[in-house]
């Protein structure tokens, strides 16, 4: 029997609390985690790399340490990093790989994966598996949070809470605004500036859709310009003071949800597949791409 478009990424995206609870537990894996004072590198590819964005923002903002993140072809390991923290849910991006093979045996390594018999297992000095996060679908959804999750809890957050808000991104309606914007911005602060840009990149892979993305305060230093009526402007977490108004002055609608940002990133999951579904796409094989970037050597 033939899936229908879209069927596994939906699965996947409405699995989220009960992996992101999984996560959640996995206290022994913790441990292979760099200490709290040393000096962290964390690497990544396309979502991956916005996943480190996040998770570097929280270590630093829980007192752990210097923590910096890079996309795996533009990383600068030659300063006394401690370790690495290399994210891939397949295990075979080569950038990736190509990274910690340029490192073995120098940088501690650590690698956050979905597939266990990738190569990246034998690669990284240390391994932190999360196949029941693995998905089908080329468009990543609940790899990416979980594995953020896993790193979120590291820094002593509670994630229960954000757990519960993600039921309930599932459960409550979509504002139809946001399944037919014809332009949506996304913006964070903080640690939910990786978040932003990993809801504007779900949606132009899902259903190429037309999206940008910026922390907060950058906003309104030109990008605002585009805001106008029949387009959105969606906040991750609380928003600078008066920006809101701001945005709605342009005509365009302004979404800030009380939920847990990550539990909100749930709701963009959402709205991507919607439009995806509208526009007769299958994001579970959008065009051009595929579950891994490998590249010839």
């Amino acid at each position: 029997m033939t899936e229908s478009p879209g069927a596994w990424m939906d699965e996947e995206l409405r699995s989220q609390p009960e992996v992101w609870a999984r996560a959640a537990e996995l206290t022994a894996e913790r441990a292979l985690l760099p200490d709290a004072g040393q000096r962290v590198a964390v690497v990544g590819c396309g979502t991956s790399w916005f996943m480190a964005q996040s998770y570097a923002a929280l270590r630093e903002a829980s007192g752990q340490g210097t923590t910096d993140a890079f996309a795996a072809s533009e990383a600068f390991l030659d300063r006394d990093y401690d370790a690495v923290v290399a994210i891939t849910r397949s295990g075979t991006t080569s950038e990736v790989l190509e990274l910690l093979t340029g490192v073995k045996g120098r940088i501690r390594t650590i690698g956050i994966v979905g597939d266990l018999s990738s190569p990246l297992v034998d690669l990284a000095d240390d391994v932190v598996g999360l196949p029941f996060a693995d998905e089908r679908s080329v468009v990543q959804t609940r790899f990416a949070t979980t594995a953020l999750t896993f790193l979120r809890a590291s820094t002593g957050a509670d994630v229960s809470g954000s757990i519960r808000d993600a039921e309930t991104a599932l459960a409550e309606d979509l504002p139809e605004d946001l399944a037919t914007a014809d332009q949506v911005t996304f913006l964070g602060r903080g640690w939910t500036v990786g978040i932003a840009h990993e809801a504007a990149l779900k949606m132009r892979e899902s259903c190429q859709a037309w999206t940008e993305s910026y922390p907060a305060m950058e906003y309104r230093h030109g990008p605002l310009a585009i805001a106008a009526p029949g387009r959105a402007v969606w906040m991750f977490g609380d928003a600078p003071a008066g920006l809101a108004a701001d945005v709605a002055g342009t005509g365009a609608r302004f979404e800030d949800s009380a939920l847990d940002p990550l539990a909100d990133l749930v709701r963009a999951h959402r709205v991507a597949l919607e439009r995806s579904l509208r526009a007769g796409l299958n994001p579970d094989v959008p065009r051009n791409l595929s579950r891994s970037v490998i590249l010839d050597a």
